[in-house]
């Protein structure tokens, strides 16, 4: 990889960086409300958005700038294993029909802004509900940092910044430009921000791809000789006598790529910036229409994993693996062409960290500063507060980056996932039951937040000692399996037993504040919620 700057590359880069910037700003006059301080408009857009813009959204929220790079990274890194993304992307859209519309509408009903407003709401618990906020927050920290990661390898690969021996300030100062972009503007403009820009992001994704998958295997000789190659470098072994990879997993590996996307499935639409983007729908039915049409995604993500293999055939090497997919481009492409690339990725982080600080902001500011702070705040003073942790939710994550090492970054990551996956219980089966004590709820949560960090700590790779990974043996089974997936059963298996005790011993349940017909309101509805902000529409205040 040259330290050399691609100019053109470079300046195609600024171009739509500058372009989305300029949107960005002005997407706080787009379908703005006569009072925009409450987090009704700041977080949630007003609750506005139809089928194409939530699809855009959710898109651009779930297919990151660290979607773009890691998928095909750990395809170039271990082969098929990387594919477990496609998988678990099919298997979550059945999933989320089931249970999305209902948290539409009893959110819409009762002014929920946040999963954590709503599990308070249902099982009558702050301390379950402050449970579910602080996982989402831990958890979307380092995905944040992530979306900077991305950045940065767009713009290593580029020259910018200098070698490794440029002073540091002059090195980072890109990426710090680029925060500091991206933390104006979502001030600035909320959620309408990255709802915008993401029509922008999915365009030139997808225009990425579609002349990538086409154009590179034609330069490298088809697809026969790119498997061919990428086979033949995957099964070289290490001096451990082990191979790199495989085109396809092998029966030993196949408890873990099973786990790990089932897993990864379920834990998807728990993250608070998932929830952000579907709460900003304007009906029931805009969810229902775009649990059937966001599979588009997965093909796209299927294509994209591909870029692993071309890496590897076109004898792409990278220290960093992360480099791999912008390198390709960088090798592949015309400069001009490469300089779209690099700012679809760009693009492609600045959308979902968008989405991911409001999330953030919005968990704190509701189910820590309202409930346990500030129980009188206003809406005005609410917005104020999330507009502010917005922008130390973003700090936080690019020092995060700064400071520590990339793998570092991803591994936190996969720790993530394993943490909001505990919050599925009380999440989702609240939707469907009453019948979960809350006491139970908060008790398997911590057994499977306990047993989750524990099992992540003790996981070596070769580049760090602890949190080197997701995967460890399955107690009981002897397979190497997901451990967000066996803290999840583990968590289940807590709740029900310590529900049956509870029951039995009549302890205090707490108040249902919703009724089973706030499951299936839809906008037109008596009593729904769809136009004022929560303090002044039936919400709950600070219980």
């Amino acid at each position: 990889m040259s330290n050399d700057v691609n100019g053109v590359a470079l300046a195609v880069f600024i171009f739509f960086f500058l372009g989305v910037t300029v949107m960005g700003f002005m997407a706080a006059r787009w379908r703005a409300a006569e009072n925009s301080e409450n987090l009704d408009e700041w977080g949630l857009g007003g609750r506005s958005f139809g089928t194409w813009i939530t699809w855009f959204l959710l898109g651009g929220d779930l297919y990151t700038a660290y979607t773009f790079v890691a998928v095909p990274a750990a395809v170039y890194t271990a082969g098929a294993a990387g594919f477990f993304a496609v998988p678990y992307t099919i298997l979550v859209y059945p999933l989320i029909f089931t249970f999305l519309p209902r948290l539409w509408s009893v959110s819409h009903k009762h002014g929920y802004v946040t999963t954590a407003d709503f599990v308070r709401g249902r099982f009558g618990s702050k301390g379950l509900s402050l449970a579910v906020a602080v996982t989402g927050l831990l958890a979307t920290m380092p995905y944040i940092a992530l979306q900077l990661v991305g950045i940065q390898a767009v713009l290593d690969v580029m020259g910018v910044g200098g070698g490794e021996n440029t002073n540091w300030f002059i090195k980072d100062l890109p990426l710090l430009i680029a925060f500091g972009v991206l933390a104006a503007y979502t001030y600035s403009s909320g959620l309408r921000a990255p709802a915008l820009i993401a029509f922008v992001k999915d365009a030139l994704i997808y225009l990425v791809i579609a002349v990538a998958i086409i154009y590179i295997p034609i330069k490298l000789g088809g697809f026969d000789d790119i498997f061919a190659k990428a086979g033949d470098a995957l099964s070289e072994t290490n001096d451990a006598g082990k191979p790199r990879g495989a085109l396809a997993p092998g029966d030993a590996s196949q408890w873990a790529y099973a786990t790990l996307a089932l897993g990864s499935a379920l834990a998807l639409f728990m993250y608070p910036h998932s929830i952000t983007a579907t709460l900003s729908s304007r009906s029931r039915e805009v969810i229902r229409r775009n649990t059937t049409i966001l599979p588009l995604y997965s093909l796209m993500l299927g294509l994209l994993a591909l870029l692993g293999f071309m890496a590897i055939a076109a004898g792409v090497k990278v220290d960093n693996a992360q480099l791999a997919i912008p390198q390709l481009f960088e090798d592949m492409f015309p400069d001009w062409f490469a300089g779209v690339a690099f700012a679809a990725i760009g693009i492609g982080a600045l959308v979902p960290a968008a989405i991911m600080s409001i999330a953030a902001a919005n968990l704190f500011t509701r189910n820590i500063y309202k409930d346990f702070l500030r129980p009188d705040a206003t809406p005005a003073q609410e917005t104020k507060v999330s507009k502010l942790v917005s922008l130390l939710v973003k700090v936080g994550a690019l020092a995060f980056v700064l400071t520590m090492d990339k793998t570092v970054a991803i591994n936190f990551q996969l720790l993530g996932g394993i943490w909001i996956l505990q919050t599925f219980p009380a999440l989702v089966g609240g939707l469907f039951t009453r019948w979960f004590h809350r006491w139970a709820l908060l008790a398997g949560w911590a057994v499977g937040m306990v047993y989750g960090t524990v099992a992540a700590y003790g996981v070596a790779s070769p580049t760090q000692k602890h949190f080197g990974g997701s995967q460890k043996e399955i107690p009981g089974i002897g397979e190497i399996g997901y451990i967000g997936l066996t803290a999840f059963v583990l968590n289940v298996v807590v709740t029900v037993a310590l529900t049956l005790v509870l029951r039995a011993l009549k302890a205090p349940q707490g108040v249902d504040e919703t009724s089973p017909e706030d499951y299936t309101a839809d906008v037109g509805d008596p009593g729904v919620a769809a136009e004022l902000p929560p303090a002044t529409a039936g919400a709950p205040g600070g219980h």
